[in-house]
């Protein structure tokens, strides 16, 4: 005998997909919204359609902030996962260091952005900043203000300090799950130390470090704070990553209908890269096994 479903289990649904709806949903659509008008103030808006998508394509400023930004992920990535990776292998094993590696490997995440933008900005002067203070008696031209490729550099040190601790706790918790008995086989076949790593370490974090790697890339693709604290988006251009265009585009000059456009164009690209970021990694996985 057929038994009628139970439908009360949505009642517990009903406020997560509530908070969802105001949370997520009901901003969007007001983004999609504002993409496709105009308006003059006084809550007058005219209809536009896809005029500013149309504008903001034949852009080239915006090319030019996505080339920036994609080449600034490509350089985070190709640091931050290997180097995370060369942390996660050296960390102890057993025995109290474990603890404290973790508590000093976990402190510059626990660092909001705005405080980590401060801590380079104040850090790379030459006047009052360790760093640029060093360098500038080394006789090193450092000045991140004026210099692109200080600011480049500074800017990529600082997300590197910031974020390759995320990369490192996620590649020990892989290493952590692999038994002993592994190790084991791999000594009594005397497998060379690169053999262990290659065919059972990293077997083992290819999980996680596909989570690490769509992490750092989202976060990356989407950074503002420390950026902006530190050089503006300068000097002149050099740092204006899309988010930082997207902000002076929206606030700066109020530009809301371009903003909006600009914003779901965005948001677009990133879940296109994500997903083939995450398509890629799949597969190779699958192949792996």
């Amino acid at each position: 005998m057929d038994k009628t479903p139970n439908q009360k289990a949505w009642f517990l649904v009903l406020p997560v997909l509530i908070l969802v709806a105001f949370s997520a949903v009901i901003p969007l659509m007001t983004v999609v919204n504002y993409s496709v008008q105009d308006t003059f103030g006084n809550n007058e808006f005219f209809w536009a359609g896809l005029e500013w998508f149309r504008e903001l394509l034949e852009d080239d400023r915006m090319w030019d902030a996505l080339g920036r930004q994609m080449i600034f992920s490509s350089i985070i990535l190709a640091i931050e996962v290997p180097l995370g990776i060369l942390v996660a292998l050296n960390m102890p094993k057993k025995g109290v260091w474990v603890s404290v590696c973790l508590v000093l490997m976990s402190l510059p995440l626990l660092i909001p952005w705005n405080v980590v933008g401060t801590i380079w900005q104040i850090f790379g002067r030459v006047d009052i900043g360790l760093l640029g203070h060093t360098l500038a008696a080394l006789g090193i031209d450092y000045n991140y203000t004026q210099d692109p490729f200080a600011a480049w550099v500074t800017v990529i040190v600082m997300d590197v300090w910031h974020w390759t601790s995320l990369v490192a706790l996620l590649a020990y918790a892989g290493l952590q799950s692999i038994p002993d008995a592994y190790y084991q086989a791999a000594k009594i076949d005397q497998a060379s130390r690169w053999k262990v790593f290659r065919y059972i370490e990293l077997p083992k974090m290819a999980g996680v470090l596909m989570i690490a790697v769509l992490l750092r890339f989202m976060d990356s693709f989407m950074i503002y704070t420390e950026p902006f604290v530190v050089t503006g988006g300068g000097p002149g251009s050099t740092t204006t990553f899309l988010s930082i265009d997207l902000v002076k585009m929206a606030l700066g000059q109020f530009d809301l209908g371009p903003a909006a456009a600009f914003s779901l164009m965005y948001f677009l690209v990133i879940l296109l890269i994500s997903w083939v970021f995450y398509t890629v990694m799949v597969n190779l996985d699958k192949r792996g096994t």
